[in-house]
């Protein structure tokens, strides 16, 4: 993450959370998530427009009400993102994928 965010520091004492999170991520199947990749989901979606005078339980509630499916669908957003799809294609393929 490039920029630092309001609740970046309560990160170390939510922890403990965000790794049962990532635990409950990797028993569905998803064993690829890393805890960075949650926090920035967190930051950037989640967390959106941080308030002052958040509370730990607050934060707490937030991560452990994070949905599979809402993570998945911001990262496959990102990756859409910050792919370039149209580098790796000729100009014939251009021209005709967008016909």
């Amino acid at each position: 993450m490039s920029s630092t965010h309001i609740y970046d520091q309560f990160r170390s004492q939510v922890k403990p959370v965000l790794n049962s999170k990532i635990e409950e991520f990797h028993l569905l199947g998803y064993e690829t998530i890393k805890e960075a990749e949650l926090w920035e989901f967190l930051t950037k979606k989640k967390w959106k427009k941080p308030s002052d005078a958040i509370r730990i339980a607050e934060l707490v509630q937030d991560i452990l009400n994070v949905k599979i499916a809402d993570y998945m669908n911001y990262a496959t957003i990102e990756a859409y993102k910050t792919a370039d799809f149209f580098s790796a294609l000729s100009e014939e393929e251009k021209k005709e994928l967008l016909k």
